[in-house]
């Protein structure tokens, strides 16, 4: 079994209970053991052109998992659950129902066409460190150090609900 870091975010529609099926549904997968899930966070939307104020916040936090799934079996079954959540992939960053990102697998590393391994801009996303770190404080991202360190250094706004 390998450890996996799963971010969550939502800032469509019923996200606390879109967020609360999709951990269901990962957790109730044939290979995955749930191990934890983070408190949640409120998060402005991040767009290409930076922080939009005037679209819905999003929620997000992490999840923790032991699988027996290979990464890219993986990144297929949370796009699975995304799309079961009404997941449209037509704007890049654009507002989502839900976004499920597999930011870390114990250190495996991938970069492809379909997945990158450890995520790449995990290392300076608040709303993914904060909540990282509040399951795992000893948690260290393949390549860019400790989440405790990243998180000192990450700016963006997250606030605990």
């Amino acid at each position: 079994m390998t450890r996996a870091v799963i971010a969550f975010g939502a800032n469509l529609g019923d996200r606390e209970a879109t967020i609360a099926s999709a951990t269901r549904a990962i957790a109730e997968t044939e290979g995955i053991t749930l191990v934890a899930v983070s408190p949640v966070y409120e998060t402005p939307a991040i767009k290409d052109s930076g922080v939009d104020h005037e679209a819905p916040g999003y929620l997000n936090g992490v999840v923790v998992v032991e699988t027996s799934l290979e990464p890219h079996a993986l990144l297929d079954l949370l796009q699975a659950v995304e799309a079961s959540h009404g997941r449209v992939r037509s704007e890049h960053w654009g507002d989502r129902t839900l976004d499920l990102d597999l930011i870390d697998m114990a250190g495996v590393r991938v970069a492809d066409e379909r997945l990158v391994l450890p995520h790449p801009r995990a290392w300076e996303r608040a709303f993914v460190l904060q909540p990282w770190l509040d399951v795992d404080p000893s948690a260290e991202l393949t390549g860019r150090g400790s989440v405790a360190g990243l998180r000192a250094e990450a700016r963006d706004e997250v606030v605990r609900r």
